[in-house]
Order: structure tokens, then sequence, then C-alpha cells
């Protein structure tokens, strides 16, 4: 599956493209090269997917709190996907993949970033995408939450 995505991100005009097969390996990687993004799965051992992306988000531990982390995997049930997004994932893409949802994935963490939000039990990317236009109540992101 690496070797998928990394031609499919060579199709696209990425260049710098760095391949890790252990959550250790990525975070050496972090520490030496400056990584925009960050595409993993679920699946992996010794350390799961999941486990690194709290690694990722700890900011006590992590070289690089706030890079985009997309979960391409197989796991596609509604509860594994907020478990995804509850620990920091910033996108979330079911395997199969089609090129053209990794090129729209990576277009909206470019074109539409979302903010970082910390609270006590979680640090990632806000994880609401929209705000009702009718809505009237407080804003909580900016009333309750310290942002980062």
């Amino acid at each position: 599956m690496r070797g998928l995505v990394r031609t499919v991100l060579s199709a696209f005009g990425c260049e710098w493209i760095f391949e890790a097969a252990t959550a250790q390996h990525c975070l050496a990687t972090l520490r030496q090269e400056p990584i925009d993004l960050i595409i993993m799965d679920w699946k992996m051992s010794p350390v799961d997917g999941l486990t690194l992306v709290r690694m990722l988000r700890s900011q006590e531990k992590s070289p690089c709190p706030f890079v985009p982390i997309i979960m391409l995997t197989a796991y596609t049930e509604t509860s594994k996907v907020r478990e995804a997004r509850d620990a920091g994932v910033t996108e979330f893409m079911a395997k199969p993949f089609a090129s053209d949802s990794l090129y729209l994935r990576i277009q909206t963490i470019v074109n539409r970033p979302r903010s970082f939000v910390r609270t006590k039990e979680f640090f990632g990317p806000d994880r609401r995408r929209l705000k009702p236009k009718d809505y009237e109540g407080p804003e909580r992101r900016e009333d309750e939450y310290q942002t980062a």
C-alpha cells in the first residue's frame, strides 16, 4: 500500500516522499525532515496507527504536533472513524482509495486548514467542519476552549 500511495503522490507532483514502516521510524523521520503531511494506516505493528496519532499530537513528546494526518485504512466502521477523529486525525479515507479522493483530501488540508483545539482531553484539528448558519448560541470554540 505504501508503494501505491507513493506512486499516486508522485503523479501529483510530490517530490519528497518518505516512507516509514513503523511508528518509531516515523518519529525519527519527523525529527530529521520537514514533513508537511502524513498518510498512515491504522493497522501497523508493533504500535498501531491510532497510537501513533496520539503520540504525534502529544506536544511534550512529538517533534511535529501540528502536522496534518490522513488516516487511510480498511477500518471504516463509524466507531473507528470517530475514534480516529477524536485522536486527532485530520482526514479519514477508506481503502481501497481512488487517487482523486486522496487529491481532494490533500487539497482540503492545504486550502482550508482547520485550526487546532486544545482541551483537557483533546489536542488536534477542530473536529467540527460545519457551523450552522441559523445557530445563535454561544461560540464554544471561543468561549470555552483555548485554541492553538
